[in-house]
């Protein structure tokens, strides 16, 4: 069985109309919880000592108290809320304990995380603290392992991972994003492929390929794949044009060699905002059922 953690049992509110798809996490849940492949477990809040592995206290002190400058929510997009802190913190006890499985047993998943647009010293894009960087900070501390890579796959640019490790040589950042879209503004990975609007799925997969083999060569101890979906032609805020067959295939390929490489893989959510969200949904627990083909044989 799959070690997977999850966090929707600490929900937040949002204002009537909001674009963040909170109610796919729990639908996901829902769609792999009678898949006996799988062990799913509720995470908890992590502590605050791993995030400030990562970032600045004065960052994280205005976030759990609720004194954060409105400029710096509105770059969050999301209301401030107890409940908010609650679930933030889960999400990166998810990440956590994914990794910790990954580590024991080769394979460890979260329904939730994929934060890569945190920095430092501020959140950004819907992400409060990058769960992916504070993995990798506490499995080096913690784990005696050396080499991290991060597989971003999300559409975005993991513009918070990229500048959180820029001049890190023991970690590998590999973003596959769209040229055009948000952030505007984009930091260096260590591999950046920007890809045209309306990329389908025979152009995504041959950089796809070539990105991979970029990061097997670096030899990592670790991976993180961030799996977002917002790929699809569905996508409201993706502006590519994969299918759910392509998606299955660029997660056959990176699930396939990081188990042929013999690498601990952990794999986080990331963005999808397809209308309707079953597609979202849909794509993201395939993602997790090509794990369980790949590590349950």
């Amino acid at each position: 069985m799959l070690d997977i953690f999850y966090c929707d049992h600490y929900d937040f509110p949002l204002t009537p109309g909001h674009k963040f798809p909170l109610a796919k996490y729990r639908l996901l849940r829902e769609e792999l919880e009678n898949d006996a492949r799988f062990a799913l477990q509720a995470a908890a809040p992590a502590e605050p000592a791993p995030v400030l592995k990562i970032h600045t206290p004065a960052y994280v002190n205005e976030f759990l108290t609720g004194t954060l400058p409105g400029s710096a929510l509105r770059r969050i997009g999301l209301p401030w809320s107890p409940e908010l802190v609650q679930r933030t913190l889960a999400s990166v006890g998810a990440t956590l304990r994914a990794t910790e499985s990954a580590l024991a047993c080769g394979f460890g998943g979260t329904l939730a995380g994929g934060t890569h647009h945190a920095f430092r010293n501020e959140g950004a894009g819907f992400c409060v603290f990058n769960d992916l960087a504070i993995a990798i900070e506490c499995a080096r501390e913690n784990a005696s392992i050396r080499r991290a890579a991060v597989i971003d796959l999300d559409v975005h640019q993991g513009d918070g991972t990229a500048a959180i490790f820029a001049g890190d040589p023991e970690v590998f950042t590999f973003s596959l994003h769209g040229a055009r879209n948000f952030p505007f503004r984009k930091q260096r990975s260590a591999l950046d492929i920007e890809l045209p609007d309306r990329t389908g799925d025979d152009a995504y997969l041959a950089v796809l390929k070539t990105g991979l083999d970029r990061v097997w060569d670096f030899t990592p101890d670790l991976v993180l794949f961030q799996s977002g979906v917002d790929g699809l032609s569905t996508d409201r805020l993706g502006r590519l044009s994969l299918s759910p067959e392509g998606l299955r295939c660029r997660d056959q390929l990176v699930i396939g060699q990081a188990h042929a490489w013999g690498v601990p893989l952990v794999i986080t959510l990331g963005g999808g905002y397809s209308d309707p969200i079953q597609n979202t949904v849909y794509a993201h627990a395939n993602t997790f059922r090509t794990a369980a083909n790949i590590f349950c044989h």
